[in-house]
């Protein structure tokens, strides 16, 4: 049995047209609409480039939305909003981190 994981990758484009890649690190759906939790990954980029990750490992809430059709994805600013999405988030983490170490073989 193969038990490699390969990371769910995605690039956004900033409005200044630079490429950032992010993991994928969960999807959160509920009444007020569909985020994502990402995580930005170093690609080597270029000197001043954003696309370097921090030592703080720090995950971005994203929500989507559709504009021309399009799905895109826009920062939360409602801070309360950004709040209870991080605790919903931490919580699934925690739940899906204990739920992999009970389930593993050695």
């Amino acid at each position: 049995m193969n038990n490699e994981f390969t990371a769910d990758l995605i690039t956004l484009i900033d409005d200044d047209g630079i490429e950032h890649s992010f993991e994928i690190l969960d999807v959160i759906e509920n009444d007020d609409g569909c985020f994502y939790a990402l995580l930005p990954q170093n690609n080597g980029g270029t000197e001043g480039s954003v696309n370097r990750l921090d030592d703080s490992d720090s995950y971005y809430i994203f929500e989507a939305l559709y504009e021309d059709g399009e799905q895109v994805l826009a920062e939360v600013e409602d801070d309360a909003m950004l709040k209870k999405l991080a605790d919903s988030f931490e919580t699934h983490f925690e739940d899906m981190y204990s739920c992999n170490e009970n389930n593993q073989n050695f």
